[in-house]
């Protein structure tokens, strides 16, 4: 995958860079050892590496607004990092780039339970701010796989969803209000504890931009009550097309699971060696867990097993107690974990229809077997959020580029029955040369507009989200 040339003037400014970055931050702030920075050379996408020129870890708005000044006047590219964990390299750095890491960003700031709102620095992890809550009977919704370690910065850059998402929406759904650090310095307060702010909705353009327009360093986040009461079902099927067909029949009957989740039998036997969560042994199975009074809950899932029984199920298991309930989730939840216990991998996360669900399966295990590398499937399934992981052995020659070659037709596909190519993960680089495939001209000059508006200068998180060549375009002019 091409890179762009780092900036030579960049590279030999260095130590007045650095010098600069000291005066304004903490000693233990700046990290420009080639060995310390090795440990920021890539994000989850580890297929790709680049050390940056620099590493800075700001405590507060005020020093990300210094750090962002000196590089802008300075023109250093600056790439924002949360914890790391994006799947799509979009906290890749480049050779001439700062990262401003928000790890050290993570208090909270207040907490309104009559208003039900919380108030955070974006370095906090998405399971502390629940963790910060619960206490008090309240809990925040998302919950992406990766919430034990991954930063309200990341969920925000990447409108992150998780697998309640079916019910209470994705990051944009319950995201308030930001503090936002434009590149020249500039501190933009966007929307608040309120529901809606008045003028354009900016909070929508800056949810999912992909730390393209800013840093992001507070987040007011919706809290919400714990529910009274919750409870899900293992349900398994003879093949993945009649799991899909079973999901789409659940959505079309007004039924509103807390979550669907999908694991196919390479990803359920990889889980099970791994965690020993006691799975049917079957091709697919589906997690199905529903919320609400005693009462609420018997009716939804007497729906659902009515439902799923017409589709001949291996097995259909309703959790008796907690204990049942947490060894239902805890396969899915070690999912991406134990698959790479066993092999290389790349995790996409396309989005498509419901209804799409059976071709969408049937087509990806034609292609894999096409080309040769294993697919295992488990996915968000309740709203179509695909996360196909393709297996491939990064010793092999040719295997990487052959993986890259099949996620590529599979987020075409994704796009031709009506979805789009990422649905949480974000486009970062892995997803930009197919941007053409969703976007026609026009809409991607619409984005392109909003990205000169916030960053004129093109300096923040570069080669990310639009093909290259837009992006050498856009900063040469």
């Amino acid at each position: 995958m091409e890179m762009p040339a780092p900036n030579s003037m960049v590279l030999s400014a260095k130590p007045q860079i650095v010098a600069r970055l000291r005066m304004v931050l903490p000693p233990d702030a700046v990290i420009e050892d080639a060995a310390e920075t090795r440990a920021y050379e890539c994000d989850a996408l580890t297929a790709y590496r680049c050390p940056p020129l620099a590493v800075v870890l700001p405590r507060t708005t005020a020093e990300v607004s210094d750090v962002l000044r000196i590089c802008h006047e300075e023109g250093v590219p600056v790439v924002p990092r949360g914890s790391g964990t994006s799947l799509a390299g979009g906290a890749l750095p480049t050779a001439d780039c700062v990262i401003l890491g928000v790890a050290r960003m993570t208090a909270v700031l207040e907490t309104d339970y009559d208003n039900r709102f919380i108030r955070v620095q974006s370095g906090r992890t998405n399971l502390s701010v629940t963790g910060a809550v619960e206490a008090d009977g309240f809990f925040y919704a998302p919950d992406p796989s990766s919430q034990l370690a991954c930063a309200i910065a990341g969920n925000i850059a990447m409108n992150s969803g998780g697998a309640h998402c079916l019910k209470y929406g994705v990051t944009t759904n319950n995201l308030l209000g930001v503090t936002l650090v434009q590149m020249d310095g500039t501190v933009l307060e966007i929307g608040g504890a309120h529901m809606d702010a008045g003028g354009l909705d900016l909070l929508g353009v800056i949810c999912g931009s992909e730390g393209q327009l800013g840093v992001v360093t507070e987040a007011t986040l919706r809290i919400l009550p714990k529910p009274e009461g919750a409870r899900p079902v293992l349900v398994g099927f003879d093949s993945n097309e009649v799991a899909g067909e079973c999901v789409s029949d659940i959505i079309k009957a007004g039924v509103l699971p807390v979550a669907i989740e999908f694991m196919d039998r390479p990803c359920i036997e990889a889980t099970e060696a791994f965690a020993k969560a006691g799975y049917p042994n079957c091709e697919a199975l589906l997690i199905i867990e529903v919320e609400g009074s005693p009462a609420e809950i018997d009716e939804q899932l007497a729906l659902i097993k009515t439902i799923a029984l017409r589709h001949n199920p291996v097995e259909f298991r309703e959790a008796a107690d907690e204990d049942q309930a947490k060894r239902i989730w805890l396969g899915r939840k070690s999912a991406f974990g134990a698959m790479g216990q066993i092999n290389d991998y790349m995790c996409l996360d396309g989005t498509i229809p419901v209804s799409s669900l059976p071709y969408v399966l049937r087509r990806i295990a034609e292609m894999s077997k096409e080309i040769g590398l294993d697919v295992a499937n488990v996915f968000h399934a309740g709203d179509g959020n695909m996360h196909p992981l393709i297996l491939f052995d990064a010793n092999k020659p040719g295997d990487l580029e052959r993986c890259e070659a099949l996620g590529a037709d599979i987020l075409r596909l994704c796009v031709e029955v009506g979805g789009c190519l990422t649905g949480e993960h974000g486009v970062g680089i892995e997803k930009r040369d197919l941007m053409g495939v969703q976007f026609a001209p026009d809409d991607l000059e619409a984005q392109l507009w909003v990205k000169d508006v916030f960053d004129p200068k093109w300096l923040l998180n570069p080669a990310k989200v639009f093909p290259l060549v837009v992006t050498a375009s856009r900063r040469a002019a």
